[in-house]
């Protein structure tokens, strides 16, 4: 059975999507071979993007963040763009996303769960006043709040932080009533994120992913390929 006759069987899809999705929007994943793991800088990237190291030293984090966190002029890819039709169309119920970018709402999808929350979003420390990606973008050293001068942090979830509760409950809801599930992008290495699969009852199970990941046994349709290519050449 192809992808396409999968989604035009169904009316209940969730996408489930990593870093591998926002590849081709020029956005770099963390553990391919090129990857920002095997990127070379003073500290080792996962200390780097830890709660700890965030208190710490929040200058060098906020040195990494701004160089290699923040992606400007990234545009949605034909995956986000094929998502968002999706939706749009009523089929496809929900985007749950490991990514930062904001890229599936830039594309238009309503729906998403942003389980490692957003770049876009910051929030000072002190007195929780918002502040857009503009403001960390273009402050330098540590950014402070403007009106109780505390620390600004990203609304990212870092290393040593827990993921939010309403979100995971979202993301399992979804899941366990889904008919189909499209997993792209993602190594499902990490957990607890990865462990979302074990609550897929529905009929078909998809995989794209460039590589092989360790859900592919139990799926009902694996594709190594670029998600970009794969899903823009649906017809929605």
């Amino acid at each position: 059975m192809t992808l396409q006759e999968i989604i035009d069987g169904s009316d209940n899809i969730v996408f489930f999507g990593g870093a591998g999705v926002s590849t081709e929007s020029g956005i770099p994943d963390f553990r391919s071979v090129d990857g920002l793991y095997n990127q070379k800088y003073d500290y080792p990237p996962e200390t780097i993007l830890s709660r700890t190291f965030f208190m710490s030293h929040t200058e060098e984090f906020y040195k990494f963040y701004r160089d290699k966190m923040i992606v400007k002029n990234a545009k949605p890819n034909k995956a986000h763009i094929a998502l968002a039709k999706l939706e749009e169309k009523g089929v496809l119920k929900a985007v749950i996303t490991q990514n930062i970018d904001g890229l599936h709402q830039m594309a238009g999808s309503k729906e998403v769960i942003e389980l490692h929350g957003s770049t876009l979003r910051n929030y000072c420390m002190g007195c929780s006043k918002p502040y857009g990606i503009e403001y960390i973008e273009n402050t330098k050293g540590v950014p402070r709040c403007a009106d109780c001068g505390n620390i600004i942090k990203p609304d990212v979830v870092l290393y040593e932080e827990m993921l939010d509760d309403t979100a995971i409950r979202k993301a399992v809801n979804y899941i366990s009533k889904a008919d189909v599930l499209i997993i792209s992008g993602t190594s499902l290495n990490v957990y607890p994120a990865a462990g979302f699969i074990n609550y897929f009852g529905g009929s078909k199970l998809v995989i794209i992913n460039k590589d092989a990941t360790s859900a592919d046994s139990r799926a009902d349709l694996v594709i190594n390929e670029p998600i970009g290519s794969v899903l823009g050449s649906l017809k929605i």
